[in-house]
């Protein structure tokens, strides 16, 4: 199950990085990446979930700091999806946040 789960959360995060260098030189935010960023909040928390109920060790604070970082993503894609809905421009630096915070929210996973 542990794996299962976790090869979707590196889905979620393919969608959110993939999607944030298709459109790099145009910034937008893409329907996928905002369906990446509800995988990563959904098997994010299913991840320490089974760590919990297994006998991992789970470092709280780190997965706060993720999970906070990972509200911003999720925050900024859906305000970026209205805006698309509402025909209105994507800001640059909101389509980036998805993408770059999304970059930190990896170091911190790999580097932490």
């Amino acid at each position: 199950m542990h794996s299962l789960v976790l090869f979707l959360h590196f889905v979620g995060t393919a969608a959110l990085l993939g999607g944030w260098l298709a459109t790099f030189r145009n910034p937008t935010v893409l329907q996928w990446q905002h369906i990446g960023a509800w995988i990563q909040l959904v098997t994010g928390v299913a991840l320490v979930g089974l760590l919990e109920m297994g006998d991992g060790q789970v470092n709280h604070i780190k997965i706060a700091v993720k999970l906070v970082v990972l509200i911003a993503v999720l925050v900024a894609a859906i305000i970026g999806r209205r805006k698309i809905a509402k025909d209105q421009p994507v800001s640059t630096g909101l389509a980036h946040a998805v993408g770059g915070l999304t970059l930190v929210n990896v170091a911190l996973a790999v580097f932490w």
